[in-house]
């Protein structure tokens, strides 16, 4: 399905983008709407925003999470949009919301996961709000800075696609949790403990990173963000893409190519899907896995044209990753 735009910026299809269409109209401009962060200029820097929100019963589950693993997650998850534009962290602002049943020093123990994820990238915890509710919800807002910000758009054809770290850890702890099963170790650690990739996310925008984006929603779904706002067409190979390891078959299916198409579909991962040039090869992948400690793969390419195709031995593939307003 070709992108839609408003005011000339190109944004994704679905019940999400739609209703940013829709805030873009009452607001009059969409330049800074559709990326994972805003930018303003600031002398010869930029200043980078963005903000997340995490609310219980959507985001996470008491029952699965440690309120100090919900405060580092929702932290995370906000931080991984300024690992995507190539930035690195100032601080957050946290707006939490505290239920009217909370025991006492549970506040805190999610604000020592806010500010540990959030000191881990460098940054401090610069203010924030609190408020009553009915649940557990965690807004954070991330300040951070970059001398030449990355975005979705600026991919070309012929550019190749790399995804960094591993994918499907976090949804495989989903899945087992929702089967009443307990997630192992790792795909846990995927899930209550997520990275975010601000030291790739600059090593990457230093070596050339034309357009870049967090995969948050899921690759099946992000990629198609990036090839509306960079208006190309991406082709990924779903053969290529690097799956965490131990997703058992009674959570992905049997068949072999079943591990790869959950992994694309799988959301929360944060890892970088990065358009790079043509000329960026393996020996820079090594170095990056140098550097970062953590493997950086190429899974497709950058064509003319529009959308996104996901071909398993050559044949296209539907799978849809997760839509916040399905």
């Amino acid at each position: 399905m070709a992108a839609k735009r408003v005011s000339g910026v190109a944004l994704g299809t679905g019940p999400e983008f739609d209703r940013i269409r829709a805030i873009a109209a009452v607001l009059g401009d969409a330049r800074a709407l559709g990326d994972d962060c805003a930018v303003v200029a600031v002398g010869d820097t930029s200043i980078v925003l963005s903000t997340d929100a995490s609310v219980e019963g959507v985001h996470f589950r008491r029952d699965w999470l440690s309120l100090e693993e919900i405060g580092w997650r929702s932290a995370a998850a906000a931080l991984s949009d300024l690992a995507a534009a190539g930035a690195d962290c100032i601080g957050i602002l946290a707006a939490v919301t505290v239920p009217t049943s909370s025991k006492e020093g549970e506040l805190l123990e999610l604000m020592r996961g806010v500010s540990g994820a959030t000191q881990a990238v460098g940054g401090l915890v610069l203010g924030g709000d609190l408020t009553r509710g009915p649940v557990w919800s965690a807004t954070i807002t991330v300040v951070g800075r970059a001398a030449q910000p990355v975005s979705r758009a600026g991919a070309c054809p012929g550019d190749a696609l790399w995804v960094t770290g591993h994918l499907g850890g976090a949804r495989a702890a989903l899945a087992e949790w929702t089967a009443g099963r307990s997630p192992s170790a790792a795909q846990r650690e995927a899930f209550a403990h997520p990275e975010p990739r601000l030291p790739a996310g600059r090593w990457l925008a230093r070596h050339g990173a034309r357009a870049m984006l967090d995969i948050s929603d899921g690759l099946a779904a992000d990629a198609g963000h990036l090839a509306a706002a960079s208006a190309v067409r991406l082709e990924i190979d779903l053969a290529l893409v690097p799956c965490a390891p131990g997703i058992r078959p009674e959570v992905a299916g049997h068949e072999p190519e079943a591990r790869a198409t959950f992994a694309a579909a799988g959301g929360e991962d944060y890892e970088l899907l990065a358009a790079m040039p043509d000329r960026f090869g393996a020996a820079d992948a090594s170095a990056f896995a140098r550097d970062c400690g953590l493997p950086l793969t190429r899974i497709g390419r950058i064509r003319d044209g529009a959308g996104v195709a996901l071909l398993l031995d050559g044949a296209p593939v539907e799978i849809t990753g997760y839509d916040h307003f399905a």
